[in-house]
């Protein structure tokens, strides 16, 4: 990660220092020079550079924080938040296009890929009577060097015999689903959770924060199950949002909008109005 120094900004009349600190900050951050994650100056540091007082420092990372331009955590310092991300409730997102909606670079890492029985729970979950032959495959995303979600899924082999024999190595399991197996319905559980010791350590978050889990069970045309699939997100980072007219149904597919050309890496995009099946995005800007 490229560590850019903020530089003391020329005198500017009729501007305070507190206001020339927290423009050169959100600059920085805005710009993308300094990526979420990265740990910011800490406070005797900003002191130094800008000949200021402690108050006139925190009074600036304040304003930051509740701007949620950065992260303050106890006896670690102040780091850059993670972007903030919306997705349609009605649509299967494909999680490598809401990182680049969001200005970052997308990439996965497969924790776990067992073929197996599946297990009374499993059985539960796919919504399935009778023995089934599933492959579990835990997979962790990420935007930019942060983890960004947290998947366990359960692909019904006897419906999806292809997959006993995909690595994934080049293309993650939701992604993949997407563009191979044809599927007709959808049916999403939306809850709040708090984070166990496993989701906590793959989301490098404290245990029991508060979680965004979607549990999603997918079928084909026959209404043969295909795959359920549990995406956890830490919930002050992604909102769910849909608006809906009359006329419109819970069938309805959503695609999602490209990003303005331009837009900075805390733009997010809200998928707000579907009316007789046809998507009309609107965007907003978190800073706005």
């Amino acid at each position: 990660m490229t560590s850019t120094s903020a530089k003391k900004p020329d005198e500017k009349p009729g501007i305070s220092l507190h206001q020339r600190i927290l423009s050169d900050i959100q600059d920085l951050i805005l710009s993308g020079k300094w990526e979420p994650g990265r740990r910011i100056p800490v406070e005797e540091e900003l002191m130094k550079r800008y000949k200021c007082s402690r108050m006139t420092v925190h009074k600036v990372l304040t304003q930051l924080a509740h701007a949620r331009l950065v992260e303050r955590r106890r006896k670690l310092g102040t780091f850059v938040s993670r972007p903030h991300s919306q997705a349609a409730v009605l649509t299967i997102s494909d999680i490598k296009s809401e990182v680049e909606r969001l200005g970052q670079s997308y990439s996965y890492e497969i924790l776990r890929r067992v073929r197996r029985r599946g297990t009374q729970e499993d059985r539960a979950r796919l919504n399935i009577e009778g023995p089934v032959l599933v492959l579990e495959v835990v997979t962790r995303h990420f935007a930019g060097f942060l983890p960004f979600c947290y998947e366990e899924r359960l692909i019904n082999l006897d419906a999806v015999p292809a997959a006993a024999s995909v690595t994934f190595s080049d293309m993650a399991p939701g992604r993949w689903l997407l563009h191979t197996v044809p599927w007709t319905k959808a049916d999403h559980v939306i809850r709040a959770a708090e984070a166990n010791t496993v989701t906590a350590a793959a989301l490098k978050i404290r245990q029991k924060t508060p979680l965004l889990t979607i549990s999603r069970t997918t079928r084909s045309s026959d209404s043969t199950p295909l795959t359920f699939v549990r995406l956890a997100y830490p919930a002050d980072m992604h909102e769910l949002v849909a608006t809906f007219s009359p006329g419109s149904t819970s069938d309805s597919t959503a695609r999602p909008a490209p990003a303005e050309a331009g837009s900075s890496r805390f733009s997010k995009v809200r998928v707000a109005e579907i009316s007789k099946g046809i998507e009309s995005p609107r965007r907003v800007a978190k800073l706005a």
